[in-house]
Formats: structure tokens, C-alpha cells, sequence
């Protein structure tokens, strides 16, 4: 156990490294060393050894990759925005800072995750009332109507949703896994429980189309109702909610296709950005000649053009790394948080409650769908959704989010017998 939390701040002195190498190559090639900025990346290296410090001091002993790959992901995140965005890099650091300790609070809490589960109507009452929110009292951002504005703050509450949907669907199904598991209807080659008991199913269907509709948040509706499908083939394993769920989306996405303009010029840019190159396809068709001419080792920091995407430091910062630093930066992303997902779902297969199990497979696949739509948004293999990318992209509801969700992750996968395995 010792040898493995040593290499746990190895690792983390390691991502702070690439942290503070990546901000001094940036800041050396603008012409000038700004102390305020390295002073801050030296801050917050010592915040990630000093909250793993303080985790294990209280006797936690979660998996020792999560928050490695977090710091190291916030690492390449900060060195590309302070390269796009100089003004906007202290704001983002703070918000690091701020997730560090949603963090940490997050881990402790969710120690006691069953106790939770008596609370789940609670939790899904939050969630909706969340989404809710950026429905009734949203602002419309960059074609999304997904963002809430309180005075000087400007927060996306679906980025918290998630988690509260997550835990409602964790309890509830973990609650009915038998029903599910025993279905007893058949609908031609499908077999299914009665429907009262896929009920929470179809109203998060609905929620996601109303998502679609209103909020104009393609990403975001898919995200929800893909969490909500996997979670149910995670307790049933059928695939029959597998089909049903992606029939009902289909058909849901057809009929918005039909009746919404917005619908219609998302999927036709997707299928053919070159018919209006320098109009509403001219964010993807500038992000695909960025990754062209980033090529296998990129043009280098501050030597290529990602200021010629529109808000390239929120939903196509993926482009913008491809650019200057290459496909080998841009693979090592993906390896990077592909090694985070396995070990979130790694999490889940080891834990022994039924509630503990689904919450971390929830997480897990809500953070691998997340990453999947926008890294397959900005090349062009999926729509643009305008999610942003966990722990990379500028904006602090994102970065708290997803500190949040690694908490709890972090948590659930405190189980002694990790390094037997």
C-alpha cells in the first residue's frame, strides 16, 4: 500500500511537471514570463499533493490513477487556454482550485453513497429541477439555450443534473433490478417488463426530447438518455432496452429534424460542411483544416491559427491541441481519458453494493458519452453537440462538475483489495 501511494505523488509531481513546463513554454514563446501565472501553476501543484496528502492521511484509499489523470488532463487544458485565451487563464485556475475542493468534500461525502439511495425522489426532484432551470430561465449561447445567468454568474446547470439523474436512476434501479431482469412481456422479438416499471425510462425520454426541443442542446439530450439506457442494461443485461431505447430516440430525432430548423442546419453541416464552408459550417470546417495541418507532431504552441475557430477554448479546444501540438498530444488525450473511464468502470466491477455499482457505472458512462460527442463533434464523426471536454475546456461549472463526479468516483472505489488486481 505504501509503495502504491508513493507512486500515486510521483505521478502527480509528474502531471505538475507537464503542467508548469507546458505554461513556462507558452508564456516563453509570447515573449514574456508572467510571475502571477507561474506562481499560480506552482499553487496549484501543491493543492493536488496536498489533497491527496489529506485523503490519505484521513484513511481513504481510493484508486491512485483518478486524480493523476486529473491533474495532468487540467494540465494540457490550462497550458492551451493561457495559449488561446491569456485573460481567461487566473479564472481558470481558480476554478481548478474550486474543484480540487468539490473534490475533496465530494470523497468524504460519498463514503456514506447507500445512505444516499433513501433519498433518490429528493435527488431526481434536484436533477429535473435543474434542467428545468436552463429551460425556464436560460440564456441562448452560441445557438444552446443551456446557460443560467445570476448576475456575474454564468453556469450551465446540466453539468450538475447529471450526477442527481445519475443517483436517482442508481437507487431506483437498483431497487427493481428483479423486475427487470424477469421481464415478462413480449413485444414481437423483444421481451419486456410491465411498463409502469420502465416508466422513469420514458419520462427521461422525454425529458431528453423536451431538452432538444427548448434547449436546442442536441448533446445534452443524447447524453441524458444514453446514461439512462445504459444504467438499465448494466441491471437487466438485455439488450431488448438497448433497441427500444435507441428506436424511441430515432424517432424522437426524426420529428425534431422535421419540425426545427435549428435540428435541421446541425445534422446538414455534419453531412456536408462544405456546402456553406464560410457560414454555419465554419466552425467545423476551420477545426478539420486545424487538425489537418496539425499533423503528427503539430505546428507547435503558439505557432498555429485555433484563434480562427469561433470559441475554440470551450467546445473545440480538441481542435485546438490538435493543431499546435499534434496527433501525438491529441492521441495521448484520448489514451488518457480511456485509461480514466476503464478505471472508473474498473471501480464499479469491484465495488459490492448494488447501489455503489450503478452510481460508478452511471458516472462512467456519462464521462465516456461526454467525451465521445464532443471529441466526435469537432471531427466531424458525430453533430456538433456544444458539450464541452471534461477537465480540458474553459469554464468552471465543467471543471466543477467533473471534480465532483471524480470525488465520487474516487470514493467508490476505496476498496482494500484494488492492488490485487
Amino acid at each position: 500500500m505504501t509503495n502504491i501511494r508513493r507512486h500515486e505523488r510521483t505521478l502527480l509531481l509528474i502531471a505538475g511537471v507537464i503542467m508548469l513546463n507546458g505554461i513556462l513554454a507558452v508564456s516563453l514563446t509570447l515573449g514574456s514570463v508572467d510571475y502571477n501565472i507561474i506562481g499560480t501553476t506552482c499553487g496549484l501543484v501543491i493543492s493536488f499533493i496536498f489533497v491527496n496528502a489529506l485523503l490519505h492521511k484521513a484513511g481513504h484509499a481510493g484508486d491512485p490513477l483518478l486524480l493523476p489523470l486529473a491533474a495532468l488532463l487540467a494540465g494540457i487544458g490550462l497550458t492551451t487556454i493561457l495559449r488561446l485565451k491569456p485573460n481567461l487563464f487566473l479564472l481558470q485556475a481558480m476554478w481548478i482550485g474550486i474543484g480540487l475542493l468539490c473534490f475533496l468534500i465530494s470523497a468524504f461525502i460519498a463514503r456514506r453513497l447507500e445512505q444516499i439511495a433513501k433519498f433518490k425522489y429528493v435527488c431526481g426532484f434536484i436533477g429535473i429541477s435543474l434542467l428545468l432551470s436552463a429551460i425556464l430561465f436560460g440564456t441562448d449561447i452560441g445557438g444552446n439555450k443551456n446557460w443560467v445567468i445570476l448576475g456575474p454568474i454564468r453556469f450551465q446547470p446540466s453539468e450538475f443534473a447529471k450526477m442527481f439523474i445519475v443517483l436517482f436512476l442508481a437507487a431506483y434501479l437498483s431497487e427493481r433490478r428483479e423486475l427487470l431482469t424477469l421481464a415478462t412481456r413480449h413485444y414481437g422479438p423483444l421481451v419486456l417488463p410491465h411498463p409502469r416499471f420502465i416508466a422513469p425510462l420514458i419520462a427521461v425520454w422525454g425529458l431528453g426530447m423536451m431538452m432538444f426541443i427548448l434547449q436546442r442542446d442536441m448533446g445534452a439530450a443524447l447524453l441524458y438518455f444514453g446514461i439512462a439506457i445504459i444504467m438499465t442494461y448494466m441491471v437487466s443485461g438485455r439488450l431488448s432496452y438497448i433497441v427500444i431505447g435507441l428506436i424511441l430516440f430515432l424517432i424522437g430525432s426524426l420529428l425534431c429534424y422535421k419540425l426545427y430548423s435549428h435540428i435541421q442546419t446541425r445534422v446538414d453541416i455534419w453531412l456536408n460542411p462544405w456546402a456553406d464552408p464560410n457560414g454555419n459550417a465554419y466552425q467545423i470546417v476551420q477545426s478539420l483544416f486545424a487538425f489537418g495541418s496539425g499533423g503528427i507532431m503539430g505546428s507547435g504552441l503558439t505557432y498555429g491559427f485555433p484563434g480562427m475557430i469561433p470559441e475554440v477554448h470551450t467546445d473545440f479546444i480538441f481542435s485546438a491541441i490538435g493543431e499546435e501540438m499534434g496527433l501525438m498530444v491529441a492521441g495521448a488525450v484520448i489514451i488518457i481519458y480511456i485509461i480514466m473511464v476503464y478505471r472508473a468502470f474498473r471501480a464499479a466491477l469491484l465495488s459490492t453494493m448494488p447501489f455503489s455499482i450503478l452510481v460508478a457505472g452511471g458516472l462512467s458512462a456519462s464521462m465516456a458519452l461526454q467525451i465521445f460527442l464532443i471529441i466526435g463533434g469537432v471531427t466531424k464523426f458525430f453533430p456538433l453537440t456544444g458539450i464541452t471536454l471534461p477537465f480540458i475546456s474553459y469554464g468552471g461549472s465543467s471543471i466543477v462538475a467533473n471534480f465532483i463526479l471524480l470525488g465520487m468516483l474516487f470514493a467508490i472505489s476505496e476498496v482494500r483489495s484494488y492492488d490485487a488486481k
